[in-house]
């Protein structure tokens, strides 16, 4: 750890969880009492080749070596399709990410400039709406059927509606087109990686309805 500043660790594939546990306690032992960062810099291929109960474990694993110091854990992850499902499974939008990038980002960007009512909507609603989605039974509901999913929500199938009309001009789910009457939603078509990527793009934009860079 030169000048106590920085400490780091290549390891080559294949990678063992007990390899990356072993290297992050040879470098605390050298660190006890400071404040400090561990930064793991990308866990995608671990995820991709490993599943997820292994980065559970990693996780925890590097949390109880931390027990007892005045430190963090920052975990970067490429959000492939891959893997896509699993970081939305792991991290949750709100609490745990601190940054991202990621191109609907700029999809985003256009719907709030092209239709700023839909973006509202999105923004103070896209959590009830990945809510409703996935405890939705149906394959294709209207947005009432959707809304009868939550238990609790300050929605209305209509406000609901409106949210879901925007995941699907963002790509997070379609539109059935074999219908007449209202419209229904193909929740086949449900991207819940991409919604997740929309939920934390829009949590890191504030509350004035700017992205962040």
């Amino acid at each position: 750890m030169p000048d106590r500043q920085l400490a780091y660790t290549v390891l080559g594939a294949p990678i063992d969880i007990e390899q990356i546990l072993d290297a992050v306690a040879d470098h605390l032992g050298d660190a006890r009492g400071l404040e400090l960062a561990v930064i793991i810099d990308d866990i995608e291929p671990l995820l991709a080749e490993r599943g997820r109960d292994v980065v559970v474990e990693l996780v925890e694993g590097v949390r109880a070596q931390l027990d007892g110091c005045a430190g963090s854990v920052v975990i970067g992850c490429s959000f492939t399709e891959r893997t896509a499902p699993s970081v939305a499974s792991l991290f949750d939008p709100v609490d745990d990410v601190d940054r991202i990038d990621h191109s609907v980002a700029a999809v985003l960007e256009r719907l709030r400039q092209d239709d700023p009512t839909t973006f509202g909507y999105v923004r103070r609603h896209w959590a009830d709406a990945r809510t409703g989605i996935e405890r939705c039974e149906r394959n294709y509901p209207q947005a009432k059927q959707v809304h009868a999913a939550l238990s609790e929500s300050e929605t209305t199938p209509r406000t609901l509606g409106a949210a879901l009309s925007g995941l699907v001009t963002l790509g997070v789910l379609d539109t059935w087109s074999e219908t007449v009457g209202p419209t229904r939603y193909d929740l086949t078509a449900y991207r819940p990686g991409r919604l997740w990527a929309v939920g934390a793009t829009l949590t890191l934009g504030g509350d004035d309805g700017a992205l962040a860079d």
